[in-house]
C-alpha cells in the first residue's frame, strides 16, 4: 500500500480538507450535530489515514509522539481547568455562568473551551492508540 500512488496522491489531496471539516465540527458544535468527540475522531482520521498509506516513520515524523502525548494531556487539562475556575469564581464545577460577563456569554465561553479540550483529548487518543496497535503489530514499540 505504501507504494500506491493514486492512494499517496489522494491522501495528500484530502489530508488538509479532512482537518478543516474537523474543525468546522469542532467550532459548530454548539449549533448542531457535533462538538469536540466528533470533531476528534474526524481529525485523528486525517493522521491515521497517513499513517496507513505513508507507514508508521513518516506517520511518526509528521506528528510525533511526544507531541501527541502533550496535546492528549492538555486537553484534560483545558476541560479540567474549566471546571477548576468555575469553583474558584463561586460556582459549582463546570458551571459556566460565571466565565463571562453575562451568564449567556459564560456558557458560550465555557462549552466552547470544554468542547475543545474534549475534542484535542480524543484526536490525541485515537491517534496514541492507533499508534500503538501499529508499532505491536509491526513489532516496532516505543
Amino acid at each position: 500500500m505504501h507504494k500506491n500512488p493514486i492512494l499517496r496522491v489522494c491522501t495528500k489531496i484530502l489530508f488538509a480538507p479532512i482537518i478543516l471539516f474537523g474543525l468546522y465540527v469542532q467550532f459548530h458544535g454548539d449549533f448542531g450535530p457535533g462538538g469536540g468527540f466528533q470533531a476528534g475522531v474526524i481529525v485523528a482520521s486525517a493522521f491515521i489515514l497517513y499513517t496507513i498509506v505513508f507507514g508508521l516513520e513518516k506517520g511518526k515524523k509528521l506528528f510525533p509522539s511526544n507531541i501527541n502525548l502533550l496535546l492528549l494531556a492538555l486537553g484534560g487539562i483545558i476541560y479540567g481547568g474549566v471546571g477548576i475556575a468555575s469553583i474558584f469564581l463561586g460556582e459549582e464545577f463546570l458551571s459556566y455562568n460565571p466565565l463571562g460577563s453575562t451568564p449567556q456569554s459564560g456558557q458560550h465561553i465555557g462549552i466552547l473551551l470544554v468542547e475543545f479540550g474534549v475534542g484535542l483529548t480524543v484526536s490525541n487518543v485515537m491517534i496514541a492508540l492507533f499508534n500503538a496497535f501499529i508499532s505491536f503489530k509491526s513489532g516496532k514499540a516505543s
